[in-house]
């Protein structure tokens, strides 16, 4: 069995380990690391403990009186279990699972639950080999939650229509961790068999089911539930939240840069509901890990409004850990994995340190360099090779039939009916928007209006459209439209600023047209000179012009969306 080592062997190998870690706990042998005089965070019994932190083979093995051949003394710090993000898209960083890790390390990310529904969108079932290759062995471990809506509904045309067999072999991956956000829950509530057979697929590999439905009540969201989704991690209001916490589903506190629910939902952080809550920060753009932090950010934020800090701990680490069955992490207690963050003190929250396996990972803000993983050549090619369209020109845009008008919401993703127009008025703020299929070369564009965006000159064209990420493009005149749109392809994906038919600002984003080659810093130089730009010609500063645009193609949320095919009436159900 040459290079494939037996099975006996492989037993012996952890038995040996495991002697040694018995061995160590025991007080018989030297530890390999010790955080000498610790103050940690008991997440079973609420409290503060004291006492030497024993690490061996990369887990703990003891708290109380221990020897290492490494000694750290943590007197007058304070030390947290590794804190683990329950529900995010890599791919909203703009960069790299690799830049992503060395962005949230630092912050005492030592655990997240991906769906990488965004790539999958773009290259099917490529697309998660694609991101389980890109996340192997990184020092962040990277879990994942299978797509369930590829595309979001049948409205959408992306670059692959999954079914349950399509992903059902994933389940045996040892990272995956169950099925990811039903968002189609009307499809779910109205028990359409395409939809529901990812839930029991999923339920015949014992894996666990995230939702997504805001705003689901009364029988639907009984029957949402009865189906067999788990969670949710779109509540927004207080009400919606214990509604669904009654009915059995764990929430997850969302705070991100595209929705922010934490003050909503802090009352949940206490004793009566918190063992069924969690955080999430679902997308995370680059400035915002740069300037704010991760999960970290959400714990501060929770402490500053009044939320016990030992209750926060639990919300940022055990109780994800446990939903997930990921029963090795998220404590510090005798078995867990040794993932640390040292900090000053729950008032200003400072991290001095983060260990991962008990192997230091980050010295006051200085990491640990590691390499990124081995991507297979095929992927990589393919990865950069999205786009599939013809050259796009002022005619593409020209359609002057009345379509429906998109109000946009200052701060906020929903939008409102604003009526109809047959004509750009940039007095008016109202701008043409469109959507342009790039995945098959089907040559539609969907065509519609929109008012609340503010551009007064120019256009501005990104790839990063929800879900199925086909380009979207808005606009103060149909050339620069074109311009704009057809740029964007020749970068492989991005984002792009234009007035007078040249760029102002690009952001390439050449994998997928959803992520960049670059390194976090240099994406977000570009992405806020981008920004300003945007702002300059017009764009409303209570939109984020890229990110907010983005979402206005996602036919999931009330009230209008734009899709290749118009403008479509969420509520209704119908193009108008």
């Amino acid at each position: 069995m040459s290079g494939i080592e037996s099975y006996a062997g492989k037993i012996n190998r952890k038995l040996n380990k495991k002697l040694r870690i018995i061995d160590v706990a025991a007080g018989r042998e030297k530890a390999d690391l010790v955080l000498k005089n610790a103050t940690y965070v008991n997440v079973f019994s609420n409290e503060l403990c004291h006492g030497d932190i024993a690490v061996a083979e990369g887990l703990i093995v003891g708290m109380g009186t221990y020897s290492g051949v490494t000694e750290v003394d943590v007197t007058g710090q304070i030390v947290l279990p590794g804190f683990l993000d329950a529900h995010i898209h890599l791919e909203s960083s703009l960069v790299s699972p690799t830049e992503f890790a060395k962005a949230v390390l630092p912050h005492g990310t030592t655990t997240v639950i991906t769906d990488p529904h965004e790539i999958t969108n773009v290259m099917g079932t490529d697309g998660i080999d694609y991101m389980l290759q890109a996340t192997e062995g990184l020092p962040v471990d990277v879990r994942f939650m299978l797509p369930s809506c590829v595309p979001a509904t049948p409205l959408d045309e992306s670059g692959a229509n999954l079914d349950y067999r399509a992903i059902d072999s994933f389940y045996e991956h040892p990272r995956v961790q169950g099925l990811a956000e039903m968002m189609n829950a009307y499809g779910v509530t109205h028990a359409f068999p395409e939809v529901v057979a990812k839930i029991v697929a999923a339920q015949a590999h014992h894996k666990k089911i995230d939702g997504h439905a805001p705003d689901l009540e009364g029988n639907n969201l009984n029957a949402y539930i009865a189906a067999g989704v788990y969670s949710d991690h779109e509540c927004y209001r207080l009400e919606d939240a214990i509604a669904k916490l009654q009915r059995g589903q764990f929430i997850m506190i969302r705070d991100g840069t595209a929705a922010r629910n934490l003050e909503a939902l802090a009352p949940l952080l206490c004793d009566k509901y918190v063992e069924r809550c969690m955080f999430c920060t679902d997308d995370k753009h680059p400035n915002d890990l740069l300037e704010k932090g991760h999960i970290d950010y959400i714990v501060k934020k929770a402490i500053s409004l009044g939320v016990d800090p030992i209750i926060a701990i639990k919300a940022a680490c055990h109780n994800a850990a446990r939903y997930f069955l990921l029963n090795n992490r998220g404590a510090i207690a005798p078995g867990y994995l040794a993932d640390f963050v040292i900090i000053d003190d729950f008032r200003s929250f400072t991290i001095q340190q983060v260990y991962k396996k008990g192997v230091l990972m980050c010295d006051h803000g200085v990491l640990t360099d590691f390499p990124a993983p081995e991507i297979d050549p095929y992927l990589v090619s393919k990865s950069h090779d999205t786009f599939h369209l013809r050259t796009l020109t002022t005619e593409s845009f020209a359609d002057n039939r009345p379509r429906g008008v998109i109000g946009m919401v200052d701060g906020e993703i929903t939008t409102t009916d604003a009526g109809y127009s047959d004509h750009i008025d940039v007095e008016k703020d109202i701008l043409k928007i469109a959507v342009v299929e790039r995945h098959r070369n089907t040559k539609h564009v969907g065509v519609g209006y929109i008012k609340g965006y503010g551009l007064k000159r120019g256009a501005v064209a990104t790839s990063i459209s929800h879900d199925s990420h086909n380009i979207i493009v808005v606009g103060a005149n149909e050339a620069d439209m074109a311009y704009a749109a057809n740029r964007v392809v020749e970068l492989n994906g991005g984002i792009v600023v234009a007035a007078n038919g040249r760029s102002t600002a690009e952001v390439p984003l050449a994998v997928a047209g959803i992520m960049s080659d670059e390194p976090l810093t240099v994406v977000n130089e570009k992405l806020e000179s981008a920004k300003e730009k945007a702002f300059t010609a017009g764009v409303s500063r209570g939109v984020d012009p890229f990110m907010t645009l983005s979402f206005m193609a996602l036919p999931v949320i009330p009230t209008l969306r734009i899709t290749t095919r118009g403008v479509y009436d969420v509520n209704s159900q119908q193009y108008i």
